[in-house]
Protein backbone atom coordinates (compact mmCIF):
# COMPACT_ATOMS: atom_id res chain seq x y z
CA UNK A 1 0.00 0.00 0.00
CA UNK A 2 1.21 3.31 -0.58
CA UNK A 3 1.50 6.04 1.41
CA UNK A 4 -1.96 7.71 0.33
CA UNK A 5 -3.65 4.61 0.35
CA UNK A 6 -2.43 3.86 3.84
CA UNK A 7 -3.08 7.54 5.12
CA UNK A 8 -6.52 7.36 3.65
CA UNK A 9 -7.44 3.51 5.17
CA UNK A 10 -6.54 4.98 8.80
CA UNK A 11 -8.54 8.10 8.51
CA UNK A 12 -11.36 5.73 7.36
CA UNK A 13 -10.81 3.70 9.61
CA UNK A 14 -10.66 6.45 12.54
CA UNK A 15 -13.96 8.14 11.11
CA UNK A 16 -15.40 4.96 11.84
CA UNK A 17 -14.66 4.66 14.90
CA UNK A 18 -15.75 7.93 15.62
CA UNK A 19 -18.82 7.09 14.38
CA UNK A 20 -19.29 3.85 16.17
CA UNK A 21 -18.55 6.18 19.30
CA UNK A 22 -20.90 8.63 18.71
CA UNK A 23 -23.68 5.74 18.41
CA UNK A 24 -22.30 4.53 21.45
CA UNK A 25 -22.93 7.99 23.40
CA UNK A 26 -25.70 8.42 22.00
CA UNK A 27 -27.14 5.33 23.08
CA UNK A 28 -25.80 6.05 26.66
CA UNK A 29 -27.39 9.68 26.64
CA UNK A 30 -31.33 8.06 25.71
CA UNK A 31 -31.68 6.41 28.84
CA UNK A 32 -30.46 9.42 30.50
CA UNK A 33 -33.07 11.25 28.93
CA UNK A 34 -36.02 9.29 29.35
CA UNK A 35 -35.52 9.61 33.78
CA UNK A 36 -35.97 13.24 33.09
CA UNK A 37 -38.92 13.31 30.81
CA UNK A 38 -40.51 10.55 33.57
CA UNK A 39 -39.60 13.07 36.26
CA UNK A 40 -40.66 15.73 34.18
CA UNK A 41 -44.25 14.23 33.58
CA UNK A 42 -44.49 13.28 37.51
CA UNK A 43 -44.00 16.85 38.41
CA UNK A 44 -46.55 18.11 35.79
CA UNK A 45 -49.03 15.18 36.97
CA UNK A 46 -48.43 16.48 41.01
CA UNK A 47 -49.07 20.13 39.83
CA UNK A 48 -51.71 19.34 38.13
CA UNK A 49 -53.47 17.56 41.15
CA UNK A 50 -52.22 20.17 43.56
CA UNK A 51 -54.30 22.95 41.27
CA UNK A 52 -56.83 20.60 40.48
CA UNK A 53 -57.24 19.94 44.38
CA UNK A 54 -57.38 24.35 44.86
CA UNK A 55 -60.01 24.61 42.42
CA UNK A 56 -62.18 22.36 43.82
CA UNK A 57 -61.74 24.33 47.11
CA UNK A 58 -61.91 27.22 46.04
CA UNK A 59 -65.08 26.26 44.11
CA UNK A 60 -66.16 24.82 47.57
CA UNK A 61 -65.54 27.83 49.23
CA UNK A 62 -67.78 29.99 46.74
CA UNK A 63 -70.28 27.73 47.19
CA UNK A 64 -70.09 27.86 51.12
CA UNK A 65 -70.03 31.68 50.90
CA UNK A 66 -73.27 31.67 48.56
CA UNK A 67 -74.90 29.70 51.31
CA UNK A 68 -74.39 31.77 54.13
CA UNK A 69 -75.01 35.36 52.08
CA UNK A 70 -78.28 33.28 51.40
CA UNK A 71 -79.24 32.49 55.32
CA UNK A 72 -77.93 36.43 56.09
CA UNK A 73 -80.21 37.59 53.97
CA UNK A 74 -83.43 35.64 54.73
CA UNK A 75 -82.19 36.22 58.53
CA UNK A 76 -82.12 40.33 57.76
CA UNK A 77 -85.60 39.69 55.92
CA UNK A 78 -87.04 37.88 58.73
CA UNK A 79 -85.93 40.67 61.37
CA UNK A 80 -85.47 43.85 59.92
CA UNK A 81 -89.00 44.77 61.08
CA UNK A 82 -88.12 44.44 64.74
CA UNK A 83 -87.57 47.58 65.64
CA UNK A 84 -89.82 48.92 63.89
CA UNK A 85 -92.32 46.20 65.28
CA UNK A 86 -90.68 47.11 68.92
CA UNK A 87 -92.66 50.78 68.74
CA UNK A 88 -95.41 49.36 67.80
CA UNK A 89 -95.94 47.38 70.49
CA UNK A 90 -96.35 50.56 72.56
CA UNK A 91 -99.55 51.43 70.50
CA UNK A 92 -100.51 47.65 71.29
CA UNK A 93 -99.78 48.35 75.29
CA UNK A 94 -102.11 51.68 75.01
CA UNK A 95 -104.67 50.65 73.03
CA UNK A 96 -104.83 47.60 75.69
CA UNK A 97 -104.74 50.23 78.58
CA UNK A 98 -107.59 51.86 76.98
CA UNK A 99 -109.70 48.78 77.51
CA UNK A 100 -109.35 47.93 80.59
CA UNK A 101 -109.53 51.58 81.75
CA UNK A 102 -113.14 51.69 80.84
CA UNK A 103 -115.38 50.83 84.18
CA UNK A 104 -118.67 48.80 83.51
CA UNK A 105 -120.60 52.06 83.81
CA UNK A 106 -118.68 53.82 81.58
CA UNK A 107 -119.17 50.95 78.95
CA UNK A 108 -122.57 52.20 77.99
CA UNK A 109 -121.80 55.86 77.90
CA UNK A 110 -118.76 55.19 75.51
CA UNK A 111 -120.14 51.81 73.89
CA UNK A 112 -118.90 53.34 70.22
CA UNK A 113 -115.86 54.57 71.42
CA UNK A 114 -114.73 51.31 73.22
CA UNK A 115 -115.62 49.34 69.98
CA UNK A 116 -113.60 51.02 67.90
CA UNK A 117 -110.56 51.19 70.12
CA UNK A 118 -111.18 47.18 70.13
CA UNK A 119 -111.54 46.75 66.29
CA UNK A 120 -108.00 48.96 66.34
CA UNK A 121 -106.49 46.03 68.73
CA UNK A 122 -108.12 43.44 67.02
CA UNK A 123 -107.18 44.50 63.33
CA UNK A 124 -103.12 45.50 65.00
CA UNK A 125 -103.26 41.68 66.43
CA UNK A 126 -104.15 40.42 62.34
CA UNK A 127 -100.86 42.75 61.00
CA UNK A 128 -98.97 41.55 63.99
CA UNK A 129 -99.96 37.88 62.89
CA UNK A 130 -98.94 38.73 59.59
CA UNK A 131 -95.45 39.58 60.40
CA UNK A 132 -94.90 36.41 62.80
CA UNK A 133 -95.22 38.61 66.01
CA UNK A 134 -96.74 36.65 68.82
CA UNK A 135 -97.42 37.76 72.01
CA UNK A 136 -96.43 35.48 74.77
CA UNK A 137 -98.60 33.76 77.30
CA UNK A 138 -97.35 34.27 80.71
CA UNK A 139 -100.07 34.31 83.32
CA UNK A 140 -100.13 31.03 85.68
CA UNK A 141 -97.16 29.71 84.00
CA UNK A 142 -93.57 28.85 85.81
CA UNK A 143 -91.02 31.97 85.50
CA UNK A 144 -88.96 31.33 82.28
CA UNK A 145 -86.51 34.12 82.42
CA UNK A 146 -85.77 33.64 78.58
CA UNK A 147 -89.01 35.45 77.99
CA UNK A 148 -89.68 37.07 80.87
CA UNK A 149 -88.43 39.55 83.36
CA UNK A 150 -89.53 39.61 87.03
CA UNK A 151 -91.05 43.17 88.70
CA UNK A 152 -92.05 41.93 91.83
CA UNK A 153 -92.26 38.89 93.99
CA UNK A 154 -95.75 38.31 96.12
CA UNK A 155 -95.99 35.57 98.91
CA UNK A 156 -98.96 33.51 97.76
CA UNK A 157 -98.64 29.68 99.69
CA UNK A 158 -101.93 28.50 97.38
CA UNK A 159 -100.03 28.21 94.35
CA UNK A 160 -96.35 27.12 93.56
CA UNK A 161 -93.28 29.31 94.09
CA UNK A 162 -92.52 31.16 90.86
CA UNK A 163 -95.49 31.01 89.03
CA UNK A 164 -96.44 34.31 87.03
CA UNK A 165 -99.72 36.07 88.60
CA UNK A 166 -99.96 39.45 86.65
CA UNK A 167 -98.74 40.69 83.58
CA UNK A 168 -97.39 44.52 83.92
CA UNK A 169 -96.26 44.63 80.41
CA UNK A 170 -97.05 41.58 77.76
CA UNK A 171 -94.05 40.17 76.05
CA UNK A 172 -93.74 39.20 72.66
CA UNK A 173 -91.49 37.02 70.26
CA UNK A 174 -90.80 37.41 66.70
CA UNK A 175 -90.16 34.94 64.35
CA UNK A 176 -89.80 32.87 67.15
CA UNK A 177 -86.71 35.59 68.83
CA UNK A 178 -87.56 37.45 71.56
CA UNK A 179 -88.86 41.12 70.85
CA UNK A 180 -89.64 42.23 73.90
CA UNK A 181 -89.79 40.82 77.47
CA UNK A 182 -92.64 40.44 79.78
CA UNK A 183 -92.84 42.00 82.59
CA UNK A 184 -94.12 40.03 85.31
CA UNK A 185 -94.88 39.36 89.29
CA UNK A 186 -94.22 36.09 90.87
CA UNK A 187 -95.12 33.81 93.65
CA UNK A 188 -93.27 32.76 96.50
CA UNK A 189 -93.15 30.86 99.69
CA UNK A 190 -95.29 28.52 97.77
CA UNK A 191 -95.09 24.39 96.78
CA UNK A 192 -92.50 24.12 94.56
Amino acid sequence: MTKDKHFKHEETKAEDEEIKMTAETDEENEPAEEPKEAAVIANLQEENAKLKDAYLRACAETENTKKRCQQEIEKNAKFALSSFAKELLTVADNLHRAITSVSDEQKEQCHALLEGVEMTQKELSKVFAKFGIKKINSLDRVFDPNFEQVVQEIEDPSKPAGTVIAELQSGYLINDRILREAMVIVTKGGKK
